[in-house]
């Protein structure tokens, strides 16, 4: 593991749970998750990936601890960096557009007593529509798979084939053990991987019914020029790494014949949403076709790496 790339505020906590927090932008949603955070009675350590927005003065402002980092490395690359500068035994990871209901942390707590076989535990997650977002599948599943991927939402608490890294639960100890994120992925798909290398280690992944936890999807930080042909960019090359690194069946060029032709036709729409799309999904697909990296095309690579 890479050392931490910030100076966090070192304080001899023997908390047993810190909540880790990545930011990016992410000013307007930061005071309502960190606010949720304190009102459970757990402490707080942002890491914030080079935000321009005053998102790390905001986030001292709410007693946060706060790990700067001097440019965006990615939400994995983050989290790491940021469990290596707690000493909880467990960490909270949670998306800055998440908000805790009262109760949730204790409802989590309770459930490493019930399942302590268990490697990780996660809230229900509702959207701010009300939908109760589960995933029923997983690209990496390896048992309890769920290839039509029906919705089949528990209504208590229930082993899963995948939780989202929104907001999860996960011994400290345990997270570094494994390596924390895959540091090669930027963006998406970083939580299956997780969840894939938890599942072959012989660990549960447990949905805590009784832990509610609110998700801004997609609210995380402010919108910015490019954001959906980037999005779409490493959702595509980060689906093609973790497929080639579990001997899944090639998807890039599946991926790159189905968006390329897409792309073209969007540009007769004139919809600038539209072309974003489908040409960052076919760019993705296409670098990591020519040996292209995420860091590298974020810029993380030394000299000469690509």
């Amino acid at each position: 593991m890479p050392a931490p790339r910030g100076k966090p505020i070192l304080v001899d906590s023997s908390a047993p749970l810190e909540a880790l927090v990545v930011a990016h932008h992410s000013a307007e949603r930061l005071p309502g998750c960190l606010a949720a955070v304190r009102r459970e009675g757990v402490p707080a350590l942002v890491v914030d990936n080079g935000s321009r927005d005053g998102s790390a003065d905001l986030a001292r402002q709410h007693g946060a601890r706060v790990v700067a980092l001097a440019r965006n490395e990615g939400y994995g690359r983050a989290n790491n960096a940021g469990a290596q500068a707690s000493t909880a035994e467990f960490l909270l990871i949670a998306n800055p557009d998440i908000v805790l209901d009262e109760g949730a942390v204790a409802a989590l707590l309770a459930a490493t007593e019930h399942y302590p076989d268990a490697g990780m535990w996660a809230p229900r997650i509702l959207e701010e529509d009300g939908r109760f977002f589960f995933q029923p599948r997983s690209l990496l599943a390896t048992r309890l798979t769920n290839p039509e991927g029906f919705p089949c939402r528990p209504d208590g608490d229930a082993c899963a084939p995948f939780l989202s890294g929104a907001c999860f639960m996960i011994r400290r100890e345990l997270f570094l053990s494994l390596g924390g994120f895959d540091e090669n992925i930027f963006l998406f798909y970083e939580d299956d991987d997780l969840c894939r290398r938890l599942a072959d280690a012989g660990q549960a992944l447990v949905h805590v019914h009784d832990a509610v936890a609110r998700h801004g999807r997609g609210r995380s930080s402010a919108p910015a020029r490019g954001r959906i042909f980037r999005s779409r960019w490493h959702q595509a090359w980060s689906r093609a790494y973790v497929s080639e690194k579990y001997g899944l069946p090639g998807s890039a060029p599946v991926m790159f014949a189905l968006n390329a032709p897409k792309a073209l036709l969007a540009c007769l729409t004139l919809r600038p949403s539209l072309i974003e799309r489908y040409a960052g999904s076919a760019a993705g697909a296409l670098a990591f076709m020519l040996g292209r990296t995420a860091l590298g095309r974020e810029g993380l690579l030394p000299p000469g790496g690509s």
